[in-house]
């Protein structure tokens, strides 16, 4: 490792292996792995993104959001449903973890058993970061526009600590939503609503 940095913006540990150390997609997954107790992304760049577990109250959150996500999923039948321990190899090379993600079961399901098993190549359609007290927003918006740009459909970035709801689809503008009670999938996901009382 040439560089080993704490990152204030993403309140983070960034290490930068390359070119000094070259990980394989099953030497990154082996590690992940044997730190499971950690968060643990890799950019596009080839860093290391090493994040400590998320605060109770954040974590309470998620739990609210992959529940109403999940109850939604099983209802629908159209897609398959992660929460933020599932890691996706996107195109431009990153590794990404979203707080929620969801992937059409065709999609899904045109993976083999051991892409599936590790973290799939694949960019989910639908992605959600929920932004929590101590995160910059900057580098969450970032990460969102890099779904975006991997194949991601729809992407919500929820700033609890502004009570706002970042939109994110291909090819338009953000849009921002301001202390909404509830947030549409649009028809991406029909019939799903996220009611945000619960994530406020």
């Amino acid at each position: 490792m040439t560089v080993t940095t704490t990152d204030a913006t993403t309140n983070s540990i960034v290490l930068q292996m390359s070119p000094v150390i070259s990980m394989s997609e099953d030497s990154f997954f082996d590690f992940c792995q044997l730190n499971s107790h950690l968060r643990i992304e890799r950019s596009s760049t080839g860093e290391l993104i090493i994040m400590s577990p998320t605060g109770s109250e954040t974590g309470n959150r998620n739990f609210k959001l992959i529940q109403q996500l999940a109850n939604w999923t099983d209802k629908d039948g159209t897609g398959i449903g992660f929460d933020s321990s599932a890691g996706f190899m996107l195109s431009n090379g990153a590794t990404r973890s979203p707080d929620a993600s969801w992937i059409k079961l065709t999609k899904w399901d045109a993976l083999s058993d051991a892409q599936q098993a590790k973290f799939a190549p694949i960019c989910p359609d639908f992605v959600v970061e929920i932004r929590s007290a101590s995160d910059k927003l900057k580098p969450l918006q970032d990460k969102m526009l890099e779904y975006i740009d991997n194949g991601a459909s729809l992407g919500w970035l929820i700033d609890r600590k502004n009570r706002q709801v970042y939109i994110y689809t291909p090819n338009k503008e953000v849009q921002c939503l301001d202390h909404p009670l509830t947030v549409s999938g649009d028809s991406l996901l029909v019939g799903f609503n996220l009611d945000l009382t619960k994530i406020w």
